[in-house]
């Protein structure tokens, strides 16, 4: 560890969770700290956000989840709209067919919203709850021992020194969190070489919309008459001889005339970068007192646009853990489940990818395969299969224990219901953040006693529906998961089992 030359090394500075990455990630997870009262510190290299053509589209579990929380508008659930489904066009390895599904008492299963915006809102919003943003810090060491964990960086201030119970290290693909510590993890190396620019396409007309295949590649390309353009070029004939060397303008537009047969004239550029299909997945997202997040815990090939949203539903699950963890009010093991439950959805993410990937390839022996893909996206169950794959909605958390309800882990939709305040609906009661025991008509007022004894965490509250559910009480995890419902035993014992003993 770096030591000040001369003198005592200065006391270091404190807090009960260190975020390392000011990305949209790690400013989700302050954000959610701070809401819950977490002396929380954000240390970001960056000294400010940077506006780059990165993802730009959140799935519908990411916008449900941050609805849930208050981050993104949600229009309220009304009994009309139950049963109704609302949908938006995408694509499945580039080709078109594929149509993304989600409740019509949920917002919009596809919202655009730029990496860069997000960071923005997220930050402000941490910020407004308490939570200290450090810019311009640059980690360079990271210890941990039994009870507490030591961050070092290098920044205006010259040499720093911070502690806390915990550390999440949310930044990015080439992770100094994940190197310094060693973070186990399973890998595949790069097959395509890719490259992105965003220039102004002085012959736009010339150039493909959309996600475009010829017999040497493909490009993708959101054409901007009036301004810069995202283009981007992908090339299967190997990964880049150097990944890290820059990309110029005549490279890309040799690139582009390469894969189109056609000149593509292009000027003026305003960012560039490369990326390909390595992928990495840390065979553990936590180590000790630190954990993993977005990117520095797996990184795939950016098709679907799915890493992003992977990263936020991360960010959603880990920092009421943590909060809970901190506050006294987590049953054993509860971190444990940060791990258990993300790294798979992750897993799914990185396959996918990389079976798109391969659909991708432009070799003329696998149009039959192309075309038998496509053939099935037109069938409607494997259509709201694969739809509900890329977004997500098909993530179901393993039960806690073997006597779990049949409905643990699944995501809970967004319900029209009337309370004893009124009209409301799931999302707006879980926008307290707090776990939620909904119980249901006068069947499920047996259910209150039970709680009490967890009032300190618990939010109860009494309301009826308009149409029969499965179940007369339900228990909602401040994610929006699952957590019991009456066919999974005793409620008390789920309430140990995820919040700690009663008071």
């Amino acid at each position: 560890m770096n030591r000040p030359p001369g003198g005592p090394r200065p006391a270091p500075t404190h807090a009960q969770v260190l975020v390392v990455g000011g990305g949209p990630v790690g400013m989700l997870v302050a954000a959610e700290l701070g809401h819950h009262g977490v002396s929380t510190i954000v240390l970001e290299a960056e000294p400010r956000t940077v506006d780059q053509p990165k993802a730009g589209t959140l799935h519908a579990r990411t916008v449900q989840g941050l609805a849930r929380r208050g981050h993104l508008h949600a229009p309220a659930a009304t009994e009309d709209r139950l049963g109704r489904s609302a949908a938006d066009a995408f694509h499945f390895a580039g080709m078109p067919g594929l149509v993304i599904t989600a409740p019509a008492t949920e917002p919009g299963p596809i919202v655009g919203r730029s990496q860069a915006d997000l960071e923005r809102d997220f930050e402000h919003r941490a910020r407004e709850r308490g939570v200290t943003v450090l810019r311009g810090h640059r980690v360079t060491a990271v210890d941990q021992g039994p009870d507490a964990v030591e961050v070092t960086t290098q920044g205006p201030d010259g040499i720093r020194h911070f502690t806390a119970e915990y550390a999440v290290g949310a930044d990015g693909a080439r992770s100094t969190v994940r190197e310094l510590l060693g973070f186990p993890e399973d890998t595949h190396p790069a097959t395509v070489s890719a490259l992105l620019g965003l220039v102004r396409l002085t012959d736009p007309d010339g150039v493909p919309y959309g996600w475009h295949r010829t017999p040497r590649g493909w490009t993708v390309a959101g054409v901007n008459p009036y301004g810069h353009s995202r283009f981007i070029t992908i090339d299967f004939r190997g990964p880049h001889p150097d990944r890290h060397s820059p990309l110029t303008l005549d490279e890309l537009r040799r690139e582009g005339e390469r894969i189109l047969g056609h000149g593509v004239p292009m000027a003026d550029p305003a960012f560039f970068s490369r990326f390909s299909d390595f992928t990495r997945l840390v065979r553990d997202y936590r180590r000790g007192r630190v954990f993993l997040a977005g990117d520095a815990a797996h990184v795939h090939f950016p098709v679907g646009g799915q890493g992003l949203n992977l990263g936020l539903q991360d960010a959603l699950n880990l920092s009421w853990k943590l909060a809970h963890t901190l506050a006294g009010t987590a049953g054993k093991d509860l971190l444990d489940t940060y791990d258990a439950e993300r790294r798979p959805a992750a897993q799914r993410v990185i396959d996918n990818t990389r079976a798109q990937l391969a659909l991708m390839r432009p070799d003329p022996g696998l149009d039959p395969l192309r075309d038998l893909v496509g053939e099935l996206l037109g069938l409607d169950d494997v259509n709201t299969h694969v739809g509900h794959m890329i977004s997500a909605q098909e993530t179901v958390y393993p039960a806690r224990t073997g006597s779990g309800s049949r409905w643990e882990g699944q995501f809970l939709p967004n319900l029209p219901l009337t309370s004893d305040d009124g009209p409301t609906d799931l999302t707006r009661l879980l926008l307290p953040g707090r776990p939620l025991l909904l119980l249901l008509g006068e069947a499920g007022t047996v259910h209150r006693a039970p709680a009490e004894d967890w009032a300190h965490v618990l939010r109860t509250v009494s309301a009826t529906t308009a149409r029969p559910l499965p179940w007369d009480a339900v228990l909602v995890r401040p994610d929006g998961y699952i957590a019991w419902a009456p066919d999974g035993g005793s409620l008390p014992g789920t309430l140990r089992q995820w919040f700690g003993e009663p008071r």
